[in-house]
């Protein structure tokens, strides 16, 4: 009976990990898809085989973890994500769909094991949300804004350098040297940086994930918010933001620049794809150095600290070896 009882809950977790394949499986289908094709979630092509590794990692701590079930909020978080299931089948908004997946694992983790084995699995969840495609009236709501933002970047840089140049909207217009006629430099919808934006804050989660000090890992539910660990880890994905959206208006500047010195073809091309390739690598190194920057700053608060201690004890050992002199004098006489 025991064995029975053992193996139970194992049979029924795998039922339903096998149910849930079975009614996503064209959402799942089709948001590979949108991976394979769309240049700004391509990222999302390796979300599985790093959630695969972070799992594999975790592996330990996901066994020993303290499991407490908690059935009727499971129950409650499942019937939610298929009623939002069937809302965005009927709507025919993938999004929808989509979310709803991610809040039925959370759910079924809830279900089976609790909100313990849940926390550890906060990470996984998180990577696949930003794996998902955006709305497109949203997608534009942000879009268009960094075309705005990156075309008046470009102006000022050109304008900086003594070039003269005209903008309309997200549009560029510039005698290139030797022109006889001005040329328009369009900052369309790839060069607005929002793809740059997803892949980062995506990598910015991952970094923060793999590089989280091991001293913190320990502490659990509102004890974790005021560790280093946990700061550390926002700044180094807030950060992400202003890094993508100044990184690619460098990017649009020197693009600008050289358009007028060479031509608006090198907006085109090898060059537009070898900028995006240096944008990344620049972006990733100030990522990189936010958490290098970060470390540091920790480790002189942390030295000042003990060297502060260490000042407090030796004053009150002299403190105390003082009056243990006067006290022995004291009998002496």
């Amino acid at each position: 009976m025991d064995s029975l009882t053992l193996l139970a809950k194992p049979m029924r977790a795998a039922i339903a990990a096998v149910a849930i394949l079975f009614v996503y499986f064209t959402v799942l289908a089709k948001l590979a898809r949108d991976w394979w094709t769309d240049e700004n979630y391509s990222h999302g092509l390796l979300i599985p085989v790093i959630i695969a590794y972070i799992l594999w990692e975790e592996r330990r701590r996901l066994i020993e973890v303290e499991r407490r079930p908690n059935v009727v909020l499971g129950g409650i978080g499942v019937v939610l994500a298929l009623l939002a299931l069937w809302a965005g089948v009927t709507g025919a908004e993938l999004f929808v769909q989509r979310v709803s997946f991610v809040l039925l694992l959370a759910s079924v983790v809830i279900y089976f094991w609790g909100f313990q084995l849940l926390r550890l699995l906060l990470i996984p969840l998180l990577l696949l949300l930003l794996a998902i495609p955006i709305p497109a009236i949203i997608f534009n709501q942000i879009a268009f804004p960094l075309q705005l933002f990156a075309s008046r970047c470009a102006v000022w840089a050109m304008e900086l350098f003594g070039i003269p140049v005209l903008r309309e909207g997200n549009v560029i217009e510039l005698l290139p040297r030797g022109a006889l006629v001005t040329q328009k430099l369009e900052v369309v919808e790839a060069c607005s940086g929002i793809r740059s934006l997803m892949t980062l804050v995506t990598l910015a989660v991952v970094f923060a994930y793999f590089t989280y000090p091991k001293e913190n890992g320990a502490l659990k539910g509102l004890a974790r918010l005021r560790t280093y660990g946990f700061w550390r880890s926002l700044i180094i994905v807030v950060s992400a933001l202003p890094i993508a959206i100044i990184t690619n208006a460098a990017r649009v500047s020197g693009t600008g620049i050289l358009s007028y010195h060479y031509g608006t073809d090198v907006a085109e091309g090898f060059f537009h794809s070898f900028s995006g390739w240096v944008t990344y690598v620049v972006a990733l190194t100030l990522l990189f150095a936010v958490g290098w920057v970060l470390d540091k700053a920790s480790g002189l608060m942390h030295l000042r600290s003990a060297r502060g201690r260490g000042k407090e004890v030796s004053g009150s050992s002299v403190q105390r070896w003082s009056v243990e002199s006067e006290s022995i004098g004291g009998r002496e006489r």
